[in-house]
């Protein structure tokens, strides 16, 4: 089936993702307020901002697919660090210690919205300040939620994970995979 496809996000990472699949598709940032509501858990929070993105962007004759991914550790969500200093500050408490990835992904098409969340466990590695100060003059880890890109030079930051290597990356290719075959898409 021929159906239009767009992706509801500003995410170099998940546009890159999204090309793996081979799919030709348009990229329309969802500009909503990403706020965490005081009580949601993470969860909750990824998979309300992946809903919303999808259904800020949705055209009747498209297949809309919004994504949110957050950083937990703790209960706490590490989001993008505002400066050096936060990311330093995060990476820190993030050192050999393991953490949470949940990336959520909705898609919008014919009027409907379907969402899930798909959680990933984290183990970084033990570091030390020079390694972390180094790793944030390189300037990779201020747009990443949690101060870090597993695809990047963050990656060797990492012993191992438990789940979607993707689903740190910012978008789940196996659950998009699944979506858009229920769909009769792919």
């Amino acid at each position: 089936m021929n159906v239009p496809i767009v992706l509801a996000s500003s995410s170099p990472r998940r546009k890159q993702l999204l090309e793996l699949l081979g799919l030709t598709f348009e990229v329309v940032p969802a500009d909503i307020d990403e706020t965490w509501r005081n009580g949601e858990a993470p969860a909750v929070h990824a998979e309300r901002l992946a809903r919303e993105k999808a259904a800020t962007v949705a055209r009747p004759e498209a297949l809309v697919v919004g994504a949110d991914t957050i950083v937990v550790i703790g209960g706490e969500i590490l989001g993008k660090p505002r400066d050096a200093g936060e990311a330093r500050a995060m990476l820190r408490r993030l050192a050999g210690r393991d953490h949470e990835v949940f990336t959520a992904v909705a898609v919008a098409w014919q009027g409907k919205l379907a969402s899930g969340t798909n959680r990933t466990a984290v183990h970084v590695r033990p570091l030390d300040d020079d390694t972390i100060a180094a790793y944030v003059a390189t300037g990779e880890p201020l747009d990443k939620a949690g101060a870090y890109g597993i695809q990047g030079i963050g990656g060797g930051f990492i012993s191992h994970v438990e789940g979607s290597r993707d689903n740190v990356m910012g978008l789940p290719l196996d659950e998009v995979v699944v979506a858009l075959k229920r769909r009769g898409i792919a």
